[in-house]
């Protein structure tokens, strides 16, 4: 497998912060652009981890087609962003491990809300999920005002 991609410091800071959302743009089977907004998180060994209930759109797409592209834009300035290109790197099916990537990602996005956290796990497993392990390929900034 190649290298991971070196993020500039700036770049990974923005990434890493809580609270940030991710647009994922992957390939439907007639070639149309499909666009979804997800939770994610950016591992230390420089792999994005995105996961989903099975049976998706964007999940079929990334079994088919393992090119994605990625936009994490700052919340509060629209002007702040990141585009990212990535192939998925590793497919995690195993039911163990994808629950546990959710619900960490729940705990990631709603830190200080206990309960509803717990809501989130209990409904997220009584789904089958399916975490995607991202390579980033290439990256462009629009960080410096």
């Amino acid at each position: 497998m190649p290298e991971p991609l070196a993020l500039p410091g700036h770049v990974r800071a923005f990434i890493a912060a809580p609270g940030r959302f991710a647009t994922l743009a992957t390939l439907d089977p007639g070639g149309a652009p499909r666009q979804a907004v997800v939770w994610y998180r950016l591992d230390p060994d420089g792999m994005l981890v995105v996961n989903s209930a099975d049976g998706r759109r964007w999940p079929a797409n990334l079994r088919r087609d393992a090119r994605v592209a990625i936009a994490i834009a700052d919340a509060g300035d629209g002007d702040h962003w990141v585009g990212l290109d990535a192939k998925v790197a590793e497919i995690v099916d195993d039911q163990a491990t994808a629950q546990a990537d959710i619900a960490g990602l729940a705990r990631r996005y709603r830190p200080d809300d206990p309960a509803e956290v717990a809501a989130d796990i209990a409904r997220f497993q009584a789904q089958h999920r399916v975490t995607f392990r991202l390579r980033l390929t290439s990256f462009h900034d629009h960080l410096d005002g």
